[in-house]
């Protein structure tokens, strides 16, 4: 299964999940009197707005790449995650701003147990969604996925912080319910910050990490005919790399043969990393008479 399909089945499952948990949660804050059930609630409808975008994202960085584009269309992916970070944070802030109303205008009642059992629902259902969508995410190499499932960890530890504030709540402390709400907000805007950190980092051709860095120059290095690996240069390029290397080798070979040693190390590298997209090779001539 190609990684749109992977990145669509989960989405559809989220979409799904996540409306169906909403409105139980948004209901049980209602009737139980919790506003941190509430903006829970709110922030699970927020999971749902965010997966249409991702896979909005995950369909338009597979394109095909045509004429506009020779290079394809994979930021796109990181573009999205971008709107899904700033989605995320927006919604931390408005709960943490009606939470902080509250606890100024006393305006907290203690919450029913209903309030209490959506929290543990909540916190069982986005703990799986979690697993199951870093799982596809991990499968696919997908960063809008990965972006995605943090978006649910998030949720599952905020209906964390829902908890123990409703419980505090009911054993006779009705602020912590407001204060749950402002700690739910904190935890989602670590969230977005990091959402967006990954994806502006994919955006600006920052280099892969140092263990790839490292397999790739095993790679070259142990390629027939490779005196030396003068330079290796890598970049991220959405969920995909590029990679740039400059080797030595003989200079009395022929053009034929430099150019069979320079097609096997670039062979070597797109078929040993299937996340690279481009490898350029340029072999440098060395006397080693």
């Amino acid at each position: 299964m190609d990684k749109v399909k992977i990145a669509n089945k989960v989405s559809v499952s989220s979409i799904v999940i996540n409306s169906l948990l909403s409105l139980f949660k948004f209901a049980a804050g209602i009737f139980a009197h919790s506003s941190a059930m509430v903006s829970d609630a709110v922030h699970s409808l927020s999971d749902v707005l965010s997966t249409f975008a991702v896979m909005a994202g995950v369909n338009l960085a597979e394109k095909s790449v045509d004429r506009e584009h020779p290079y394809g269309h994979e930021r796109l992916e990181s573009v999205f995650s971008q709107l899904l970070a700033t989605m995320l944070f927006f919604t931390g802030i408005g709960i943490g701003y009606t939470g902080i109303k509250n606890i100024i205008n006393r305006t907290y009642t203690a919450p029913g147990t209903l309030a209490l059992i959506a929290a543990a629902v909540s916190i069982i259902v986005k703990e799986i969604m979690y697993r199951y969508t870093l799982r596809a995410a991990k499968k696919t190499n997908s960063l809008a996925l990965r972006a995605d499932a943090w978006h649910h960890r998030s949720d599952a530890l905020s209906s964390v912080g829902a908890l123990i504030g409703i419980g505090g709540a009911m054993a006779g402390f009705p602020v912590c319910d407001s204060v749950a709400s402002i700690v739910i907000c904190l935890f989602i805007i670590k969230a977005a910050w990091d959402i967006l950190t990954d994806a502006i980092n994919q955006l600006v051709d920052r280099s892969c990490d140092d263990e790839t860095v490292k397999k790739l120059l095993d790679t070259v290095s142990s390629q027939e005919g490779v005196a030396s690996v003068d330079e290796l240069k890598t970049r991220l390029f959405g969920s995909k790399i590029y990679v740039d290397v400059e080797i030595s080798a003989d200079g009395s070979l022929t053009l034929f043969e430099a150019h069979r040693i320079a097609h096997g190390v670039h062979d070597a590298i797109e078929s040993g990393f299937p996340d690279v997209k481009h490898c350029m090779v340029h072999v440098n001539p060395k006397d080693i008479s």
